[in-house]
């Protein structure tokens, strides 16, 4: 299942690596070959197809709320690198890693994965979130890849990054009472979301985004799907400050992808932080998460209509 013969290597300009530092966000087109892109539908139609024997969520599965045997609506597969070793196979991509040593350090170590499927006329929206506010590390060289397995087009729901907002706070993302949610509460108007950029694709590029970008996804209204595969990575010397983001040693250390490091001497540099804590009342994937939030962003008025 790995990649046995020559590939094309996407080569980062320096545009898009500045970019990136910029904006916090960059998509990078053409960097899955179009059977790689064959594999991801398969196996993923596949594990679609498997969830109608599946009523509520489990270890694989995140569904939506209208789920059922004679329709199977999935809005998530869970931790899709340890369910087939296809998505496993992606992850490890050497385009994927040559722009992730272009773009943040020279030695990658891999975090977690996610496959958040927006199937046509009903995929969940995803509220605006910074990726650190889930799991800070010593410095936040972290990005995640999302590789896009369908068109992603303006109107079926994009990925919506803030520009610039990697550089600044940490905003926080507890509800009302005081408990994580994983989500901005858009009523403080702390940025303005108005100033989201879509980023959007055809089938076999990647978008890398800052793990402190702010970013979110409308609704999918649109008749076409919009599947996009995530994989989280850090810089090989980013060492996680909860507990409950390290894996066992040996584990963690099999984590490197690519480059060298010395995993006894993390890199601590003066970033902002904020724990996720107390932790959520509603446990589970970032949909469940969201659900305490009042007064959320997609679906009001203020939310983009595509």
């Amino acid at each position: 299942m790995g990649y046995n013969d020559p590939i094309a290597i996407p080569a980062v300009t320096a545009a898009q690596i500045a970019a990136y530092h910029r904006d916090g966000f960059v998509v990078i087109d053409n960097v899955l070959s179009e059977q790689d892109v064959q594999d991801l539908r398969r196996v993923t139609d596949e594990l679609v197809e498997r969830s109608r024997s599946v009523s509520q969520h489990d270890r694989i599965y995140d569904l939506e709320p209208t789920h059922s045997a004679e329709q199977p609506r999935v809005r998530r597969i869970k931790s899709p690198t340890d369910v087939d070793p296809v998505y496993d196979r992606i992850m490890r991509h050497p385009g994927i890693l040559a722009v992730l040593q272009a773009l943040i350090h020279p030695a990658i170590r891999y975090d977690a994965s996610k496959l958040n499927l927006k199937s046509a006329g009903y995929g969940a929206a995803v509220e605006w979130h910074q990726d650190w506010a889930f799991y800070p590390h010593t410095n936040d060289d972290l990005a995640a890849v999302g590789v896009m397995m369908d068109d992603m087009l303006l109107e079926n729901g994009p990925l919506l990054c803030i520009p610039g907002s990697h550089r600044g706070p940490v905003y926080d993302h507890h509800d009302a009472e005081g408990y994580f949610c994983g989500a901005m509460d858009p009523t403080r108007r702390e940025l303005d979301f108005s100033r989201a950029v879509p980023l959007t694709g055809k089938a076999g590029s990647i978008t890398v985004h800052h793990v402190r970008t702010v970013h979110g996804s409308a609704v999918n209204t649109s008749d076409k799907e919009r599947r996009l595969l995530l994989y989280q990575y850090r810089a090989a010397d980013a060492w996680p400050l909860l507990a409950k983001n390290q894996a066992p040693w040996n584990d963690y250390k099999n984590l490197l992808l690519c480059g060298e490091d010395d995993p006894m001497v993390p890199r601590c540099t003066n970033v902002p932080v904020r724990l996720p804590l107390p932790a959520a009342l509603n446990q589970g994937s970032i949909y469940e998460n969201q659900r305490s939030l009042r007064q959320p962003y997609f679906g009001t008025a203020d939310a983009p209509r595509r």
